[in-house]
């Protein structure tokens, strides 16, 4: 499961920045790949839409959230965090 969420993020987060998935490392940050305010909105919303979940992120103070967006890598996690709880 861990690989189809990683490369599905990576395909989400791509689609924002208009760049190749294989532009994307695990390690960029939203900042290094140019998405903006409005773009970390939409990528959330394309993940919670994706993988039907619900992601706790308030986009009016980000650094306040639950919801780790400090790099691709984070990102994952916390998406295969929340997937995991909603199978469980």
């Amino acid at each position: 499961m861990s690989e189809n969420v990683t490369d599905k993020i990576i395909e989400i987060i791509a689609e924002q920045a208009v760049l190749e998935p294989s532009d994307v490392s695990m390690d960029s940050t939203l900042e290094d790949l140019g998405i903006d305010s409005m773009g970390l909105v939409e990528c959330i919303f394309a993940i919670e839409e994706a993988f039907d979940i619900q992601v706790p992120f308030n986009a009016n103070e980000p650094s306040k959230s639950d919801f780790d967006i400090s790099s691709v890598q984070s990102i994952v996690k916390a998406v295969e965090s929340l997937v995991a709880e909603q199978a469980a």
